[in-house]
């Protein structure tokens, strides 16, 4: 079976999906994206990953036709037509099609929307979730409005493409003051000497991650101590837990930093503990 793609109220296989050269988020970037992660076959977090996405929308004045509700069942239709049980999808809305020129078009134009899926490879995460990974660190160089989920993220490709090269599997952003905002594609997490978890505050410098919301839920109902608060790199190697959490990454701990192990170099029993909640947590 060929994978299929919903476009604009089609769908159609994916080698045969396509936009036009004037949609507004090839030319500008002016489109925002939402990942859900499937589990069973099902959409997980499902209502955190809609609100954040009518949020970007709302921020970036993109106005679309479609219910909420209709938007959940195009988006289970896909994954059912892709035969996704473990994997994510992909929505992407930008502004639409017209003559290119900065501005918002005049009048509005209808939305562009594409809709994506595919499984993931479960023994690659199931490695990384007993093994750990490790983490490079790069200048903090992007825009200021990072908790809209838009489509530029050649910031975020660049980190991710070093961090390939230093054979690590992720880069945590580092701001002027010398403290952690996120990862190109993750929230960062320490668990720090006094054994409280630590995440940076929801601001414009960070992207508010659903995993994250629902992690923070989990750790409360096991009265950890959850702090909300920038952390220094030296803090994160000095740690003894470090870990990350996205759509596509449940709770995967980070044992080095910048070629520093973190801890004694292993997943810590915290990030172990928080992973296996949340994966049976229902995804609610």
């Amino acid at each position: 079976m060929s994978a299929v793609a919903y476009v604009n109220g089609a769908y159609r296989s994916l080698n045969a999906a396509t936009v036009s050269i004037q949609d507004r988020g090839f030319q500008f970037g002016d489109a925002i994206y939402e990942v859900w992660p499937v589990r069973g076959g099902r959409l997980a977090d499902h209502d955190g990953h809609m609100q954040r996405l009518l949020r970007s929308l709302t921020e970036l004045r993109i106005a679309i036709a479609l219910s909420n509700r209709s938007l959940a069942v195009i988006l289970r239709e896909v994954v059912r037509r892709n035969r996704v049980h473990d994997g994510i999808v992909y929505l992407q809305i930008s502004r639409g099609v017209a003559p290119r020129d900065h501005a918002f078009p005049s009048p509005p134009v209808p939305a562009t929307l594409v809709v994506t899926a595919k499984n993931l490879d479960q023994s690659t995460l199931a490695k990384r979730l007993a093994t750990g990974i490790r983490v490079i660190t790069t200048p903090e160089i992007r825009w200021l409005r990072r908790d809209i989920k838009s489509v530029n993220l050649l910031p975020n490709v660049l980190a991710r493409q070093s961090a390939k090269e230093a054979g690590a599997a992720e880069a945590w952003f580092v701001d002027g003051e010398g403290f952690i905002t996120e990862g190109a594609a993750s929230n960062a997490w320490i668990v720090d000497k006094s054994g409280a978890l630590k995440t940076r505050q929801l601001s414009n410098d960070i992207l508010h991650g659903v995993t994250r919301v629902v992690l923070m839920k989990l750790a409360q109902e096991r009265q950890l101590t959850v702090v909300e608060a920038p952390f220094s790199l030296a803090e994160a190697i000095a740690a003894r837990e470090a870990f990350i959490t996205g759509a596509a990454s449940p709770v995967v701990p980070v044992i080095a930093i910048d070629g520093k192990p973190v801890g004694d170099g292993k997943p810590g029993p915290v990030t172990k503990a928080l992973r296996d909640a949340y994966l049976k947590s229902g995804f609610t």
